[in-house]
């Protein structure tokens, strides 16, 4: 519940704090002295929009505090300390508007979006107002309403259908886009199978141009290779080429050196070591002359395999054309074009398998449609019945609600039915929607019915606050609305704004919003009355303020409200 909310610099209210307690209190006042002010701060501490227009004139900002007390557990405690509050002696939220329209927002002592203050309102506060009857004027609200009422089996019925709504809704979906694209996934995987066909005809293996790409390099220039190896051969084996039979070549001169010193090394530790490095190079000019004798051995001239070479780096040129810079690159487009032609090939079997499961799912979701309604049904009569009951209490016994469930002829995200609760504001009297059926007074009263009705339910919030719900009624029945309002504030912490002396009557609490003007200024504020202040207050909402019967009737007011 509210324990107290602090108004400052708000409209005509210079400073006011209200102290707010459990069961109905009432808050009243002249016209024009700032009642619907205090709802409209309210509503600022609920997350509602802020105006510069609302700061007091000569201030710099509107502030509105609250203190609430909530029971350990509340969804509204559990979101607030998410959010970093501290909820340790209850719950403080403060709304502040700047005269520059900024608008800021402290949970807990923390500082907060606005829209969390919208959030934890869900949780904490129902605000009706004359023109505000949103639970009967929007038929989306009709169903809330009636889910709410419905309690477990319909909350339990709803989250079966939504789930299996919200799995159809995805595989009609994944299979429409299946279906639309198929031809171009067709023409995808067709491209690439011709693709991967040429690629495994000329099968090209890796690194293959750049192997290719030496050795024609090397028939290209084979006759020069030649004659360059043959004249080094010689040079070292002593050939034809390296100076005549009397040449005996790199391999002779370095024989007869080591010959040579071979003989005269014993006499001297230093030319022995020098005969070894020439023995060195010998062995060495012999494995080289043996390499160039089996290169010339094996680089015979062969201009078919020169051909061969090019007509093979043309046709992988015509794939890396096609397919990457190099074989390489080719030969990776093909294993991730092998892939996605496996992909695609299995859209058909997707298709079927989505079909099938789409198929399924509609007969599920077609049950668990019919689950819903049901439960609703039930739900529906059992609150027709209650709302028809408590306006048998606010001077409308022969009017009849129905909460009608009917058959939308399409599937949504909340079912198939339509709900409309529907009024026959007499007998004999088709019923029709309560918001083209009832008058101005009777929405007021039917909503009220309706808050009664529901107020037990595990949906209720904890606070209900009325802002001249009572407009347009009159005589007995304000009596009876007030009757119901004390009724519902059996269940809940219940803060009236009225004009009705037969309303104010019912209230644990009265509170007085009073206006004062000292020719420069007009300020207004809250202050609670009881005893004969509070005959006095009722006396002249009665229209006879000071009068002796007007005082008689207020005292017989109160006591008939206490009976």
């Amino acid at each position: 519940m509210i324990e107290e909310i602090r108004i400052r610099d708000l409209g005509v209210i210079d400073e006011a704090v209200l102290p707010l307690h459990p069961g109905l209190t009432v808050l009243t006042g002249e016209t024009g002295a700032g009642k619907t002010m205090v709802v409209t701060g309210l509503g600022l501490l609920l997350g509602g929009r802020g105006d510069s227009a609302l700061v007091r004139a000569g201030a710099d900002r509107v502030v509105v505090e609250g203190l609430l007390s909530l029971p350990e557990g509340h969804r509204a405690l559990g979101r607030a300390a998410d959010a970093g509050a501290d909820v340790r002696d209850g719950l403080v939220l403060v709304r502040s508007v700047g005269s520059d329209g900024r608008s800021r927002a402290h949970v807990g002592g923390r500082a907060a979006p606005v829209g969390l203050l919208a959030e934890l309102a869900e949780h904490l506060v129902a605000v009706h107002g004359q023109a505000d009857q949103w639970r009967l004027r929007r038929a989306d609200q009709h169903r809330e309403v009636l889910d709410g009422f419905g309690g477990v089996d319909v909350a339990t019925a709803l989250a079966e259908y939504r789930a299996v709504h919200g799995e159809l809704i995805d595989a009609e979906a994944e299979l429409g886009e299946l279906r639309a694209a198929a031809a171009a996934r067709a023409r995808e995987a067709e491209t690439l199978r011709v693709g991967l066909e040429r690629i495994e005809a000329l099968d090209p293996q890796p690194g293959e141009d750049d192997a290719l790409r030496l050795e024609s390099h090397r028939l290209g220039h084979a006759e020069e290779l030649r004659d360059g190896a043959g004249a080094a051969h010689d040079a070292l084996t002593g050939g034809d080429d390296a100076g005549g039979p009397a040449n005996p070549g790199v391999l002779g001169a370095l024989a007869t050196a080591s010959a040579r010193l071979d003989q005269v090394s014993a006499s001297d530790p230093a030319l022995a070591e020098i005969g070894t490095r020439v023995d060195e190079l010998r062995y060495l000019a012999a494995d080289v002359a043996a390499d160039l004798g089996s290169y010339l051995a094996d680089a015979d001239i062969d201009p078919a395999r020169l051909e061969q070479v090019e007509s093979r780096r043309a046709a992988l040129a015509e794939l890396t054309r096609l397919y990457g810079p190099g074989v390489d690159d080719v030969l990776a487009w093909a294993r991730d074009a092998a892939v996605r032609v496996a992909d695609l090939e299995s859209t058909t079997d997707r298709i079927d398998e989505l079909a099938a499961r789409v198929e399924v799912l509609t007969a599920d979701r077609e049950r668990a449609a019919a689950t819903l309604t049901a439960r609703r049904t039930d739900a529906a009569s059992t609150l027709g019945h209650r709302i028809t009951d408590e306006l048998m209490h606010l001077a409308m016994g022969s009017a009849t609600v129905t909460v009608d469930v009917a058959d939308a002829g399409r599937f949504g995200a909340d079912g198939r039915d339509d709900v409309e609760i529907r009024l026959a504001s007499g007998s004999g009297t088709a019923p029709r929607s309560v918001t083209k059926a009832a008058s101005g007074g009777e929405l007021s009263r039917v909503m009220l019915a309706l808050e009664v009705a529901t107020a037990t339910e595990a949906a209720s919030v904890p606070t209900f606050v009325f802002d001249e719900v009572d407009a347009g009624v009159g005589g007995r029945a304000a009596l009876d609305v007030g009757a119901r309002l004390a009724a519902l504030a059996r269940h809940a912490q219940v803060i009236v704004v009225t004009h009705l002396a037969q309303v104010a009557a019912h209230a644990d609490r009265h509170l007085v919003v009073e206006r004062s003007d000292d020719g420069q200024v007009t300020r207004s504020g809250v202050h609670e009355v009881a005893g004969e202040d509070r005959v006095a207050e009722l006396a002249r909402m009665l229209g006879g303020s000071g009068t002796d019967a007007a005082l008689e009737h207020a005292r017989d007011l109160m006591a008939r409200a206490r009976g």
